[in-house]
């Protein structure tokens, strides 16, 4: 959407900002009103931009988060001090795995910092940089906007390492900077930032002759596809590695959906230590593994079970492409990967080891499970994967439901969230909101796969939903499409796998959740459903109120207490219980 036009050599610094984000694809602003952004936030809209307004800092950035992981880039405003401490947790869980969230701080003006005066929301001591020392741990690049006239460099700077990193950065604006003319031309501002072009060096030459060679000499060779192929840009050319190799195709929880699932060679999840003998073994048994965008944290890898052997693994990373064990650096995943794709010679790649005999999660029919029994944990999610459409957005939220949505079987050009490093309880519901936008504004522009009716699916157990359940609100009030499944077992399932089975403090309130679309705003008549037992859920999964509706719909779907999904989290909680 384009904004107002320029014709001068000046420009506001807020309407250059926000140019700037618009240019790079952000058409939506996240975050909360404060006294020192309030100016700030009159020029959202000048722009072109939709201001969306949250409950609360903290649901803000977990929304620009969820926003940038299906656009590239999201952005929220809060105020200085109170707000934006109240933003940090997300800021924290954007930066642990990589989103490109643009956090713009209003701050005091300039004469009040130069003064040292003791103004509200500082800590009272004079001292202004408190906060902004504190976000240069969970940031990459960090600009304090005082002069007009290196703001705009500043500005470009900044958003450029944002997009390099795919990780959070820190702008502040003070309010006596929000009118200042920035000294750029019209056509300066017509020009979008200049990101700097991948590297093409000596390393990345050798780095890709290395690579075509092991691919050429292996015998027992399979893909891994992990997280960071995301961030890192390479779901096409690694789509393209898979359909030509037709080599076996894994993933890491986080890589689940960022390769198309439904294709013959690709078997989905590896869980180390919990996945089947078979398939351990095979996995094992590789002589080469092509890593892309490995994240080994110990949630992503079942407690570090499923990363590949370093031995006989390249790495595909923001470091560069490690060769089992050396790194090349200052080398570009994205281009070696799209030189090897197209340089590949097929009849030298070793297919004898294509699509080998191994055992396939699959959806479970209705038809075999009994209508009348409870819903249970080792079956409901095989169930649950035979509702998600092409294009949907599905999030499981930390907790039973994280787990659980990794057993799915998902069709193309879906999306997962499951919890991956962070695993801050609360977000997967306000990340709901920014995916939702987000995917609403790539349908309108005809970016989204030529899928029309997409929906978002969040998956979040009632502990969770009580942290960030304001941000209904904001699904209402924006009329997105998203459907809420709430798994009502009576607390802190996930603590109580890990410590206290029976202890008061994994206990919750026992709210009336479906009473939530209607105190939050949702219209008369908006779905709402429950289901205590598997007839009970194919009934209400057979609605087409709840399956072809819009809007925010909400299904109640009862669980025990002390159940959870087949894996680690099973296994803890029958030690627990031992």
């Amino acid at each position: 959407m384009a904004g107002p036009p320029h014709t001068s050599e000046t420009v506001t610094l807020a309407e250059y900002l926000f140019t700037r984000l618009r240019q790079l694809g952000v058409n939506s602003i996240h975050g909360v009103p404060g006294d020192y952004n309030l100016e700030l936030l009159d020029y959202v809209e000048r722009t072109g931009l939709l201001w969306v307004g949250n409950a609360n800092e903290l649901n803000a950035g977990y929304a620009a988060d969820g926003y940038a992981r299906i656009k590239g880039l999201g952005a929220l405003v809060t105020t200085y001090g109170v707000g934006e401490l109240s933003a940090v947790n997300a800021i924290a869980c954007a930066y642990t795995e990589r989103a490109a969230v643009v956090h713009i701080v209003g701050t005091p003006p300039r004469d009040s910092q130069d003064g040292r005066k003791m103004v509200h929301h500082t800590l009272g001591d004079g001292n202004y940089r408190h906060f902004a020392e504190m976000y240069q741990h969970v940031t990459v690049a960090q600009a304090n906007l005082l002069d007009p006239r290196t703001a705009a460099k500043q500005i470009d700077a900044t958003l450029e390492q944002c997009i390099l990193q795919s990780r959070p950065v820190y702008i502040e604006v003070p309010v006596d900077m929000v009118k200042s003319e920035v000294q750029v031309s019209a056509e300066g501002l017509e020009t979008q930032v200049q990101i700097s072009p991948s590297l093409t060096s000596v390393n990345g030459r050798e780095a890709l002759a290395e690579v075509t060679e092991r691919i050429y000499a292996a015998k027992r060779p399979i893909l891994f596809v992990d997280g960071e192929t995301r961030p890192l840009g390479l779901k096409k050319e690694v789509q393209q590695i898979v359909e030509s190799t037709k080599w076996p195709t894994f993933t890491s929880a986080s890589g689940i959906c960022l390769v198309d699932m439904t294709l013959p060679n690709v078997y989905g999840l590896y869980q180390g230590n919990w996945a089947d003998q078979k398939t351990k073994a095979f996995f094992e048994d590789a002589d080469l593994v092509l890593s892309f965008g490995p994240h080994h944290s110990t949630t992503n890898s079942y407690a570090l079970s499923a990363v590949p052997n370093a031995s006989i693994t390249i790495d595909f990373t923001y470091g560069g492409i490690r060769i089992c064990g050396k790194l090349y650096r200052d080398v570009s995943p994205k281009e070696v990967l799209r030189e090897l794709v197209a340089s590949l010679d097929p009849s030298k790649v070793n297919a004898q080891y294509a699509n080998p005999d191994l055992p396939r999660t699959q959806n479970l029919p209705f038809e075999e499970v009994s209508d009348g029994e409870i819903i249970k944990q080792d079956r409901v999610w095989k169930l649950l994967g035979n509702f998600v459409r092409p294009g949907d957005i599905v999030l499981g939220e930390t907790g039973t439901a994280g787990y659980g949505v990794r057993e799915m079987v998902f069709p193309k050009h879906t999306r997962l969230f499951t919890p991956c490093t962070w695993l801050s309880i609360g977000y997967m519901l306000p990340a709901s909101q920014g995916a939702a936008l987000a995917q609403r504004e790539l349908v309108a522009s005809n970016e989204y796969d030529n899928i029309k009716e997409a929906r978002t699916i969040l998956i979040i157990g009632d502990g969770s939903l009580q942290m960030t359940v304001q941000e209904l609100a904001t699904i209402v009030r924006h009329n997105l499409n998203v459907i809420v499944f709430v798994i009502n077992n009576d607390g802190y399932t996930i603590e109580r796998c890990i410590h206290g089975v029976n202890e008061r403090y994994n206990d919750i309130g026992r709210w009336r959740y479906l009473n939530a679309p209607a105190f939050f705003g949702a219209p008369e008549g908006s779905y709402t459903g429950s289901a205590k037992t598997f007839g009970e859920l194919k009934a209400v999964l057979q609605d087409k109120d709840l399956t072809d509706g819009s809007g925010l719909r909400m299904l109640e779907i009862f669980m025990d207490a002390e159940d959870a999904p087949v894996g680690p989290l099973l296994d803890l909680l029958k030690k627990q219980k031992k």
